[in-house]
C-alpha cells in the first residue's frame, strides 16, 4: 500500500535521509515512508524526528522496492511524501 503512495503522490516525493529529515524539521512532510530492512542507524533518526514533528510514519519491506516506487534505480532508505 505505501509502496502506491509513494508512486502516486501528486505533490511529489523527497528521497534521502538528510533530506526527509530537512523535510520534517521545516513543515514539508506529510507522510514519511521507511524501509524496515534499511540500516536502523540510519532510520530511527528519522522515526525520531518524524514523532517529534507529529508527522506518520509507515515502514515497508524493501529499500529496493521503495527506490523503484520513487523512480530511481537504487534503494531508498527513507522517503517523504511532500504536502
Amino acid at each position: 500500500m505505501s509502496y502506491e503512495k509513494v508512486a502516486q503522490a501528486d505533490n511529489g516525493t523527497i528521497i534521502g535521509t538528510k533530506q526527509v529529515l530537512k523535510a520534517i524539521k521545516n513543515g514539508h512532510a506529510r507522510e514519511v515512508i521507511i524501509a524496515s530492512d534499511a540500516d536502523l542507524h540510519i532510520t530511527s533518526k528519522v522515526s525520531q524526528a518524524a514523532a517529534e514533528h507529529q508527522v506518520p510514519c509507515n515502514y515497508v519491506d524493501s529499500m529496493t522496492q521503495l527506490g523503484k516506487s520513487c523512480g530511481i534505480d537504487v534503494g531508498a532508505a527513507t522517503v517523504a511524501i511532500k504536502q
